[in-house]
This record gives structure tokens, sequence and C-alpha cells, in this order.
């Protein structure tokens, strides 16, 4: 059964602050996709949340990039952000960056992670949802993922995933992309991996059959709207098991709590906690950055779970190590590199005190 996974995801209102999202809007957004439910346009749904992001999780035979679907998710975020103002939520409808909808959310705020296949006998998906945190996040744990060894063995031991993956990489200033492969490309790759400020991961596929194995958000919210609007929270679908990792290797990155852009008004840096979805409230200096996982099979189009995947005391060590890690960074307050590059706060107050500032520098 061919079918099409759409993921796409907003901050259209925060309770309280930034830290989580109202029950009112989560019960909204389920009117919305349950109407399209009935009225065939989705084989099935899932609402959810990631701190103070709404999360539509939509499967469906439209198509990627279909106007309908687009324009559903626009319009339940365009419903719950006028449902936002009501309740006086923070920052309401601030994802939405346009004034109305035109043709598909690509650039408009909204994040998008989509991926068309054929359903397999057991399909399982993983998919991960963050907050305060930007869209390069992903690249270290879909390397790891996909193209490390030392997290993956299937790829030594698993003949259907021992001639590797393929990546495709965005350069999200420049707008271009390029396709690599692992193994034998991975040292170029790490060159732009390693720089998710940059160039993020949009997807893998396998190499031998090239079917796509992974999918993400990658759009810059700064990029779109020239000022400061919210770090880009990102999402990403993972296909398990067969000839894609197993769900352990999916999941093993995540038990060590790298380093993420984003956390207070997106300008820091800070390590990614994986979380429960009820533990997603981030509200320590907004953070630290969350991340959630939810796990599903797929019964022709149909969601079966979801599963909870980071709800579980093995990552307890990890959630522990975040906190220890946020101590540290938290005590170097406006300095790097707590604080990000100068170069990445462009969108806040930097260029006024540096206009301000500009005739009182003396040449040296």
């Amino acid at each position: 059964m061919e079918i099409t996974l759409s993921a796409i995801k907003a901050d259209i209102g925060g309770y309280v602050g930034h830290s989580s999202s109202h029950p009112d809007i989560l019960k909204r957004a389920e009117e919305e996709l349950a109407q399209a439910k009935k009225q065939g346009m989705l084989i099935d749904y899932h609402v959810t949340r990631c701190g103070d992001d709404l999360q539509l999780i939509m499967t469906h035979q439209q198509g990627e990039e279909s106007e309908k679907v687009h324009k559903l998710a626009w319009d339940t975020f365009v419903e719950c952000t006028n449902l936002a103002k009501k309740l006086k939520l923070h920052g309401a409808g601030q994802d939405l960056l346009a004034d109305a909808f035109s043709g598909n959310v690509r650039g408009m705020g909204p994040g998008v992670a989509e991926m068309q296949f054929t359903e397999r006998q057991a399909e399982t998906i993983i998919i991960f949802m963050a907050d305060k945190t930007a869209s390069g996040a992903w690249n270290l744990p879909l390397y790891k993922m996909f193209a490390d060894p030392f997290n993956t063995i299937g790829l030594v031991i698993a003949s259907n995933m021992h001639s590797g993956f393929t990546f495709e990489i965005h350069d999200v200033k420049e707008h271009k992309k390029i396709r690599l492969s692992s193994p034998e490309e991975i040292y170029d790759m790490l060159v732009f991996l390693g720089a998710p400020g940059r160039y993020a991961i949009k997807a893998v596929y396998h190499k031998d059959t090239g079917e796509i194995a992974a999918a993400s958000s990658t759009d810059r919210l700064s990029m779109m709207a020239g000022r400061y609007v919210g770090k880009d929270d990102p999402v990403c679908v993972v296909r398990s098991q067969g000839k894609f990792p197993a769900v352990g290797e999916i999941l093993e990155p995540f038990t060590f709590p790298y380093i993420v852009e984003g956390w207070m008004r997106g300008s820091h840096h800070g390590p990614l906690m994986p979380v429960a979805v009820r533990d997603s409230n981030p509200s320590r200096f907004d953070g630290p950055p969350r991340v959630i996982a939810a796990g599903f099979q797929l019964a022709d189009g149909k969601f079966i779970g979801p599963r909870d995947l980071f709800d579980d005391p093995a990552f307890d060590e990890a959630r522990h190590q975040a906190n220890v890690i946020a101590d540290y960074l938290r005590r170097m307050g406006p300095f790097e590199p707590h604080r990000l590059p100068l170069e990445e706060m462009e969108y806040t107050t930097m260029p006024e005190v540096m206009k301000k500032l500009a005739p009182r520098f003396e040449q040296i």
C-alpha cells in the first residue's frame, strides 16, 4: 500500500510562557483532523505536542507536498492560533509567517517532514520532535543511526544494510542540496554535518533500493522572517527494522545529550535532553532543549500507537548528564560558547547595538 506520512508542526502559542501547550489547543487540533479523516482526506492522524509546539502527524494518499493536506495543516494552525489569542497564550501564532495560505506550508513558518513509501508487512516508524533547538539538531543522531557502526552494528553484520545509506544534505543559507554516500564519502560528509547551523540532513535513503529511510524539517525560521521569531523546533521521521536500523539503534544516539543551538531566545547552546511527552516542558531558562520520540506500527496507513519511547529509565543517565551540562553552561551567562557566536546573533539586538556604537569605534 502506497502511503504518505506527513509530520507538520508549528508554535502557535505557549502555556505558560514558552514551556508547554494548552490542552484546549490539542483538543481543537484533534477536532480539525478528525473531520478531515471523516471526509476521507486522511487515513489516520495523531495530535501531540513537544513543549509549546503543536504536532500534526498524518497518513494519507495525497502524496508529498499535497496542497489539500498542507492547507488542512495551515487551517488547523490558524484555528488553534485564534483560540490561543482568546486564551492569551504567549506568542500566539508566532510560527505563522504568512497572512494567507499559498499552496504549500514550506517557507510559511511551520516545519514539515514528509515521506512517501510502500507500507511493508511490518512498518515501524519513529517520529522525533524537538523544542528549543534548530533544524540542524538531527545531523549527529542521523549520522550515528545510518553511518556509524559503533552505534548501528547492523551496518556491519546485517547483509541488507551493509552497503550503507545515501544522505541528502541541504545548505539552508544558500538553498542548495547535495547527496553524499556512506561509508565511502563519510569524511567529506562530516565536513558539512559538523556545521549544523548551516547544513542539515533533509533525507536518508537505503543505498541498494533507493527507499527513503528518514526525512526531517530543515527550514530556518529566522531566515524566513528576517528577524528572530523563535527557534525552528524541528521534526524527523525515521523508518525502522528490516533493511533499516532497529529501534534500539535509532534511539541509541540520544543516550548522549549532545549540544545544540537554541535554548533561551534561540541564542544559546545547550544539551538536548530525551524525555517522555509529559516531561517536554522546557522551563529552566526556557530549556534545556527537549526531544521526544513517538513510535508507531502502521497497518494500512493507520497508526498503531504511539509508544512514548523515551519514557524509559534507560535514558535516566542521559537526562542526568543533560542537567549537569546545563548547570555548567549556565554559569557562563552571556559569554560564548554558552551564548551563540556573534554571526549567529544577527536577528537579536546585536545589529542595533553595533549601529549605535559604530561612531565610537576608533582605528587601532
